[in-house]
């Protein structure tokens, strides 16, 4: 079981499509041990179909467990097939995305958040996915749609999906979806946030698990929710945008794990090897822009930052390989940022992780210290 394996979700990487893939997971899982990392959302029917090709979708490098596998779809048969085909690979878990506001999903392709419509089809296909797989499932949704909002209609989805599923945690998105009018990336802002909606889940569910989304981008607000009873938070962009920071203190400051001296130097060292080695797997693909864009927030506001992607996008014309690219860029980031360990987690973070967790850091229990020192 994945219990008996890693630590708990306190924190993961949300499902991004064209961000969280393979290249991205590997780079997250140097900086962090210890975050749960999702892929990008994948249809039931790209798996399906594409079954000849499945390691181009499915396939991913051992170090980056904890992994859980996002599917989207709406058809019950292809959704079975999709998750026999995929429990080979041995994901942790398997998420239903019922969140997805874009018009591709949840227009043309009739799922993601419209399936917050039909509870009972939700809950169907969980029954359907958790047969095929041998890892636990969850539901990742909003807290509604257009005027589908209530929290009566969301305590309805829930119920209904966990009592007739063997679904056990909810990954909510605090914001409900507007399907007509306006852009995916407007539904992650337009609608205002209700936190309230997910804290109150908390106390009208408490057999179930709920991660809360949306609008948390720092370690500080990441603890601020789980000392407000959050049982795990889930970032999205800013560990794309920021991954060295927002990434570099989850396993101190989050899972009470030693400090670590990793600098951005030992990574990009990693990352090479890595790098070299995917070039061209599939044809074409994937090239040095595809293998580098996880990359170029790597800096964020460092000395350098801005200089270091005009030579990145430069270098994107004509270099043939991540050394090469190496090369031709890093000339642009001062030594002492490559050379700089992430630092020290915020001062208060032992009580922190004392508060939310009931236990002290060390000394652990000995699978515990397994985990954390391993």
């Amino acid at each position: 079981m994945v219990a008996e394996r890693y630590l708990p979700p306190w924190f993961s990487v949300a499902p991004m499509m064209e961000w969280t893939d393979n290249h991205y997971r590997f780079l997250a899982r140097l900086i962090s041990k210890h975050a749960w990392l999702y892929t990008e959302m994948l249809a039931a029917e790209t798996i399906v179909y594409q079954k000849g090709d499945l390691d181009r979708f499915l396939a991913y490098t051992p170090e980056q467990h904890p992994i859980v596998l996002q599917i989207g779809g709406s058809n019950l048969e292809n959704l079975a097939k999709a998750t026999e085909l995929a429990n080979p690979y041995g994901y942790d878990e398997i998420n239903f995305n019922c969140g997805c506001p874009s018009p591709r999903v949840a227009g043309h392709g009739c799922f993601g958040v419209r399936l917050m419509l039909d509870p009972k089809f939700v809950a169907e296909a969980m029954s359907v996915i958790a047969a095929k797989s041998d890892a636990p499932v969850s539901v990742k949704c909003r807290i509604g749609v257009d005027n589908h909002d209530s929290y009566n209609e969301l305590c309805d989805f829930i119920y209904k999906v966990s009592s007739q599923s063997p679904t056990r945690h909810f990954i909510i998105h605090a914001r409900k979806a507007l399907l007509n009018g306006i852009s995916p990336a407007d539904n992650r802002k337009i609608p205002p946030l209700k936190y309230e909606f997910y804290y109150a889940l908390l106390r009208d569910f408490p057999d179930l698990r709920f991660t809360i989304n949306g609008g948390i981008n720092s370690i500080d607000e990441v603890n601020a929710a789980r000392r407000e009873g959050a049982h795990g938070v889930m970032v999205g962009r800013a560990a794309f945008n920021n991954p060295w920071y927002t990434l570099g203190h989850v396993d101190t400051a989050i899972y009470g794990a030693p400090c670590s001296d990793l600098t951005r130097r030992q990574v990009l060292e990693q990352y090479q090897v890595y790098g070299d080695s995917v070039l061209g797997k599939y044809g074409l693909k994937p090239t040095v822009r595809d293998v580098a864009k996880p990359l170029l927030g790597l800096f964020y506001s460092e000395p350098g930052n801005g200089l270091w992607k005009r030579k990145a996008d430069a270098a994107f014309q004509h270099c043939t390989t991540i050394k090469s690219f190496f090369e031709e860029t890093l000339g642009a980031i001062p030594d002492s940022v490559l050379d700089s360990p992430v630092g020290k987690p915020p001062s208060d973070f032992i009580d922190t992780f004392a508060n939310l967790n009931g236990i002290l850091p060390p000394p652990y229990t000995e699978r515990e210290q397994d985990v954390l020192y391993a």
